[in-house]
């Protein structure tokens, strides 16, 4: 019991901390951030909302301002059916990428991370 205490409160603080410290928006032309967001309409976000990691994820997501559908794979039992279904784990963050057809699992802060940097820095 003290250990779970300990995790929730834990977890709030990294939520106070994030939002204290959140980064803000990347700003774009009007056409380039609508271009951004069509792109992103392919991408959800499964995620914990109080996870260290998930919080780094989406603090990337906000800092390049990608609007990301953003599901709980915590607390709603049908987002962590559709991640242990179709991505094959409850692992999260994890982003589903739906490109030409074909949806692949990303897994692994680090790596969503990089293929958002890659994807809509420069943009």
């Amino acid at each position: 019991m003290f250990v779970k205490a300990l995790r929730v409160g834990l977890g709030q603080l990294v939520i106070f901390i994030d939002f204290i410290t959140r980064p803000g928006k990347k700003q774009r032309p009007a056409e380039t951030q609508a271009q951004v967001n069509a792109a992103a309409q392919g991408l959800t976000l499964y995620q914990f909302h109080a996870c260290p990691f998930c919080v780094k994820t989406r603090r990337t997501l906000r800092r390049l301002n990608v609007p990301v559908a953003l599901k709980d794979a915590k607390n709603n039992e049908q987002d962590r059916q559709a991640l242990l279904e179709q991505g094959g784990r409850i692992k999260v963050p994890c982003l589903r990428i739906e490109e030409n057809g074909q949806t692949t699992w990303m897994y692994e802060s680090k790596v969503i991370i990089d293929y958002l940097d890659k994807r809509f820095a420069a943009v």
